[in-house]
């Protein structure tokens, strides 16, 4: 009896040290994950990880590719990562090359996640972050009226929340004392436009039990007027940014007419604005040739605004 005792215990003793020797290999591995550096040119500084805002111990930061000796302010590229507001890392974006040639300064910020803090946590930061770019604009040789702010996905649904919002300080609490906060244009890539909606309108039961939305809305997934307070849509008005949209037709993570209810408020208030669909196109990731083609036509977005007509 105690033979088969001692087996079982050193079995037992086994399993557990493969689970703990399993766990600590993920770790390592999530600890030394690297990702490939952004390319900038020369003339241009890099300040990784700057921190634009503080919250309880957690540091906001972003990585920021200006132009320190340029004789004249740069325009700015905000860029906001996806990851369903739960995950997704600054570090995992690229493909700037484009607005670097272009002489755009770019601004790439991660926020809090949902497991960390529910909404509007990762509203506040990157509008903490936008807030942040604009006081220290001449430090960082910006032109505060040619900010552009681009996402995708959550990042979408984040950069059409940090331009529509303007200088409605709902969100600000943790950066206020500015005014006049704009920017020139928003890029949305397929992000959530109404927040409400997706939870209840757009898809089935079967489809939003895993809508990454309801942990990052937390407690408050059931309240419409709170999930309407973080939509988009809520805060589209006459004045708001120029806005273009991207949007693949067969996306099955974000509905299509997310982007084309979006568009048509737009539209409905004079706001200038274009909406191009990518036919067949999912949730993003699209080819490189579609990617490379979507950039020319971002950028010949931006340049037909007044704020960058030379």
């Amino acid at each position: 009896m105690m033979h088969k005792f001692t087996y079982i215990f050193a079995l037992v003793c086994s399993f557990l040290f493969s689970d703990l020797v399993a766990i600590a290999q993920e770790s390592e591995t999530t600890a030394t994950k690297t990702y490939k550096p952004i390319v900038f040119p020369a003339g241009f500084k890099a300040n990784i990880d700057e921190v634009y805002t503080k919250v309880g111990d957690w540091d906001g930061k972003l990585d920021l590719y200006f132009q320190p000796q340029y004789s004249e302010p740069t325009p700015l590229l905000i860029n906001i990562h996806g990851g369903g507001w739960k995950n997704g890392v600054k570090e995992n974006q690229g493909g700037f090359s484009p607005f670097f040639k272009e002489g755009f300064s770019v601004a790439n910020v991660e926020y809090r996640m949902s497991p960390q803090a529910k909404a509007p946590a990762a509203v506040e930061d990157v509008r903490c972050a936008l807030i942040y770019l604009i006081t220290n604009a001449n430090k960082f040789n910006i032109d505060v009226n040619r900010i552009v702010v681009m996402g995708g996905s959550a990042g979408g649904h984040l950069a059409l929340m940090t331009g529509l919002l303007g200088n409605n300080s709902i969100f600000d609490g943790n950066c206020l004392g500015t005014k006049n906060i704009k920017v020139a244009a928003i890029i949305d890539k397929y992000g959530c436009s109404d927040v409400w909606a997706k939870m209840y309108t757009n898809y089935g039961p079967a489809v939003r039990k895993n809508y990454n939305g309801k942990e990052w809305l937390g407690d408050k997934q059931n309240d419409e007027k709170f999930a309407k307070s973080v939509s988009p849509v809520s805060y589209v008005t006459k004045k708001s940014p120029p806005t273009l949209i991207i949007h693949g037709n067969a996306d099955s993570s974000i509905a299509y007419n997310q982007s084309e209810v979006l568009y048509k408020l737009l539209k409905d208030n004079g706001v200038q604005t274009d909406f191009i669909t990518v036919e067949g196109g999912g949730h993003g990731k699209f080819t490189k040739e579609k990617n490379a083609e979507l950039n020319i036509a971002i950028l010949d977005f931006i340049k037909k605004l007044d704020a960058f007509k030379k």
